[in-house]
């Protein structure tokens, strides 16, 4: 039995079960019986002698959706009994293991946890329980584990003194909960209801929300500013006398104030909302620090800050002699804003929970990374990170950099690489299909071709091959460019598991580009007796049964479809290998479920959308990667130029010199109809008409969108590919899988709104063939559209055709969630990383992280017990619910 593969296969039932245990609200819960379904036959590939425990943790969950509130709390406790005696599972969730006839108490905080709580959940260093009155018994505490040796910063031994001045009476400890980052912000001192609320509706719902929201810059407080030296424009500290104050009356209640400087010069200061003890605070005479940004006053008379930060005392820099000033005389956290907390207030509810809880965060990191890489203690770059101090230079210059930024970024790019360290052991060692694909059934392949394949479409398929030889399986990402022809190269891959008797599997997100791949493999093996069958949705009943049944039998040896592969009634008679296209628009289970109806096939993703190296590292690391870097040959660039709205006549002007040379051309819209919230956005269908009645009257102007049934749809792309329709109006669902040759402009409506990746994917569309295209790219209507960074961003697309420098760059502007254009994608989310920026601390992460798992493959060393139960709890089941993407 693999216990961590075992582990990671069972993960997924963890999340239901934390959610029962943070809400109570079980009722809540929908479709747990399939849920547990699966992942218990995803399971037993590396349960080994634990079958019929497996049988007992399925049984539990037997119907569970269909049961009352009581009978489901059972059915609960029944899952995590069963579930513990297989895994281990964190202490938060032991509780529900007992039979309840009362909902379970709340473990964790009514806002959901962010998502690096988790980070910090290790059963291994948790504290002991609490006292009576809330707070730990020192005692208690268990003993820090090897590897996770925590240094007392100067800051954490000043904590005490710190409460003696903010309290009466002696210190109080901090009410510490079984897990102490989950602890609900209401138990922080000075957080009640309506202020827990409000971070809550920001995600801040436990101690550990608010040590990993880190400030998003910084502002250099130490050293006040004369006003005369204060530039306009810019945030500075001013030091001086309030020589006068009191509330002004005028067509806005406010508060003024006038400060004067050691030089004479006076700063006016206002308030447009504010207490009356501002008043008390601002009395004339009093000695005063305040920051904000300075502005010129109204008409030119002389400098005004609105709103500023205050802070009272004898001498300029009184307020930096107190640590627990988060105000001034000191670098200070500048947090994203939470409505209804002012920013001081955000800043000592954040310093309370760093001063009560950093102590007790655990760091899983082991020591010797730590020490080889010269990284920071987790929480002394934690307390850092939040309020300089050893690294308050580097802070000093605005964005969070230096070493405690260096040190949180390793660590989850560390989890991430680890991650995939163990999936791509678990590939490695467990057996698959040996294939024959010997030499002269490569020859007999690549000849049967009508064309011959490209440098780089032979290299592909050789190591492909070689992949298909091992007897472990292949998990290999082919990369290529639009029209670099990759389906060629599946195909030549399919041809040789058909030669050993095996069938494959070409997964598409769209039935549009289902239905072009059937189309191109239909084509390529027209003169072969292999036969490809087509499965989607639109198909009919009939002509679904009948498609299953070749399936079945073995007769169709390659199948293309969509999701429909992967439901119950698609049944393989011998799946060997799987080609998943397009593969980030798929989510992880659509992909493992197609995976499981064979037995280990290899698997062949692609992807026409270049990845960046950063983003390939941390998406696909545990894959190897085959890249197509040549076009076939006859292929021109494509032309593109970007015009405003105002300027689109000369577009329509390049579309008509076009036409008139034989060509057709594509107008592609973001919208099928118009929307009331994006009514500037024309929409496919209504442009359709103006182009029809304004614009190109005489041209017969075709129409295609997702909307459309599939017969509708394929007749529009038909007319269009025959040359009936000369221009063709549609949505994205052309972006991939489309190839017309005649087809030589692109004219793509509101370009702003698309990334720069979905743009080069569109401009493929054209240039197919050997006459010169062009890719026009038009902006919206609204100014506000056509800004700065929108120009920057199109300008790219004018320069370069190449699509990994566009890769590069759209990541860099939209980082990677974005830039993939699906949540779906299996691509963790980073609260402290960037990809962009982060290439050197990815590359140690992930040195490390191999080296960790070639060294240690279960995780099994003492010293690497409280980072395997990191991985299991940060990923929840990511890992093992898909050996790619």
């Amino acid at each position: 039995m693999d216990k961590t593969a075992l582990a990671l296969a069972l993960s997924p039932l963890l999340a239901p079960l934390r959610f029962v245990g943070r809400s109570g609200r079980i009722g809540s819960l929908k479709e747990l019986e399939p849920l547990v379904e699966r992942v218990v036959a995803a399971a037993r590939v590396h349960a080994g002698d634990q079958g019929a425990a497996l049988d007992r943790l399925a049984a539990s969950a037997r119907g569970f959706d269909s049961a009352a509130d009581p009978a489901r709390r059972d059915a609960i406790a029944a899952m995590v009994r069963e579930l513990s005696a297989l895994i281990g599972i964190p202490d938060d969730l032991s509780a529900l293991g007992q039979p309840m006839s009362d909902p379970p108490a709340r473990m964790f905080s009514k806002g959901e946890p962010m998502r690096q709580t988790a980070l910090f959940d290790n059963p291994q260093e948790r504290p002991g329980p609490p006292d009576r009155s809330g707070g730990q018994d020192p005692g208690s505490r268990s003993p820090p584990q090897p590897g996770s040796e925590q240094r007392e910063t100067p800051r954490e031994r000043a904590t005490p003194q710190r409460s003696l001045r903010t309290q009466a009476g002696p210190p109080v400890a901090p009410a510490v909960s079984a897990d102490p980052l989950a602890t609900p912000v209401l138990q922080l001192r000075g957080v009640g209801p309506a202020m827990a609320a409000k971070l809550e509706a920001k995600g801040l719902g436990t101690v550990g929300d608010l040590l990993l929201n880190l400030p998003r810059r910084y502002e250099d407080r130490r050293t006040p500013r004369g006003i005369d030296e204060a530039p306009l424009g810019e945030r500075s500290v001013i030091a001086g006398t309030i020589v006068k104050s009191g509330e002004a009356h005028g067509r806005r209640r406010r508060f003024e104030a006038i400060l004067r400087d050691a030089s004479g010069a006076h700063l006016l200061l206002l308030w447009f909302h504010f207490r009356g003890s501002l008043a008390g605070r601002l009395a004339p005479g009093a000695r005063v620090l305040v920051s904000g940004e300075v502005r010129e006053g109204y008409r030119g008379g002389g400098k005004t800050m609105t709103h500023p930060d205050v802070e009272a005392g004898d001498e300029p820099l009184a307020a930096s002699a107190d640590p627990s000033n988060d105000s001034f005389g000191r670098v200070v956290p500048v947090y994203t804003e939470v409505e209804g907390v002012p920013a001081r207030t955000f800043r000592r509810i954040v310093r309370r929970a760093a001063d009560d809880y950093l102590r007790f965060v655990p760091d899983a990191l082991p020591a010797a990374v730590r020490e080889r890489r010269k990284l920071l203690p987790l929480a002394e770059a934690l307390r850092e990170a939040h309020f300089p101090d050893r690294f308050a230079e580097d802070a000093s210059h605005g964005r969070p950099a230096g070493e405690p930024r260096r040190r949180l970024a390793f660590e989850e790019l560390f989890m991430v690489q680890l991650g995939l360290a163990l999936r791509r052991r678990g590939v490695k060692v467990e057996p698959g299909i040996a294939f024959r694909a010997e030499p002269s059934t490569l020859e007999r392949v690549i000849s049967s071709l009508p064309w011959p394949l490209t440098g780089a479409q032979q290299r592909a398929v050789g190591v492909i091959a070689a992949d298909m030889r091992r007897a472990e399986p292949m998990n290999r990402l082919l990369q290529g460019d639009v029209g670099s022809g990759k389906t060629a190269v599946a195909l030549c891959a399919a041809l040789v598991a058909a030669e050993d008797g095996y069938q494959t599997a070409l997964m598409a997100p769209t039935e549009l580009l289902a239905e072009q791949h059937a189309r191109s493999l239909r084509m390529l093996l027209r003169s072969s007796r292999v036969h490809v069958e087509l499965i989607t949705g639109a198909l009919g009943q009939r002509e679904r049964d009948h498609a299953a049944r070749l399936l079945r039998s073995g007769t169709a040896q390659i199948v293309v479809g969509t999701h429909a592969l992967v439901e119950d009634s698609t049944a393989f008679h011998r799946l060997g290998l799987v080609v998943i296209d397009e593969q980030h628009r798929f989510g992880v289970l659509t992909r493992a479920r197609l995976m499981s109806k064979g037995h280990r096939p290899d698997v062949l993703v692609m992807t026409a959308t270049p990845i960046p190296r950063t983003l390939a590292l941390t998406l696909y690391g545990d894959l190897d990667v085959s890249v197509l870097d040549e076009l076939p040959p006859g292929r021109t660039p494509v032309a593109t130029k970007v015009f405003k709205d105002a300027a689109r006549e000369k577009a329509y002007a390049v579309i008509r010199r076009e036409l008139a040379l034989g060509r057709q051309a594509y107008v592609v819209l973001p919208l099928v109809e118009e929307s009331e919230k994006l009514a500037d956005l024309r929409s496919a269908i209504k442009e359709r008409d103006r182009l029809a009645t304004e614009v190109f009257p005489d041209v017969s102007i075709g129409l295609v969108h997702g909307r459309q049934p599939a017969p509708e749809r394929q007749e529009a792309m038909e007319r269009f590919r025959r040359g009936q329709d000369r221009i063709l109006v549609a949505t994205t669902v052309v972006e991939v899988g489309v190839d017309v040759p005649n087809a030589t402009v692109m004219l793509i409506e509101h370009a702003e709104r698309f990334g720069l990746s979905q743009l080069h994917q569109l401009r493929g569309r054209v240039g197919r063939g050997a006459a010169k295209s062009h890719c026009l790219l038009v902006t919206g209507s609204s100014g506000a559209e056509w800004g700065p960074v929108a120009r920057e961003r199109l300008k790219v697309m004018e320069q370069t055709t190449d699509g990994f420098r566009i890769a590069e760059a759209d990541l860099e502007q939209r980082g990677p969630g974005e830039f993939l254009g699906t949540r779906q994608s299996g691509l963790p989310d980073f609260a402290v990383a960037e990809l962009a920026r982060d290439q050197a601390i990815l590359a140690e992460a992930r040195e490390e992280a191999f080296a960790l798992i070639d060294h240690d493959p279960e995780l099994n060393l003492p010293e690497n017990v409280p980072i395997r139960e990191q991985l299991r709890l940060r990923w929840r089941g990511r890992l093992s619910l898909a050996r790619v993407g």
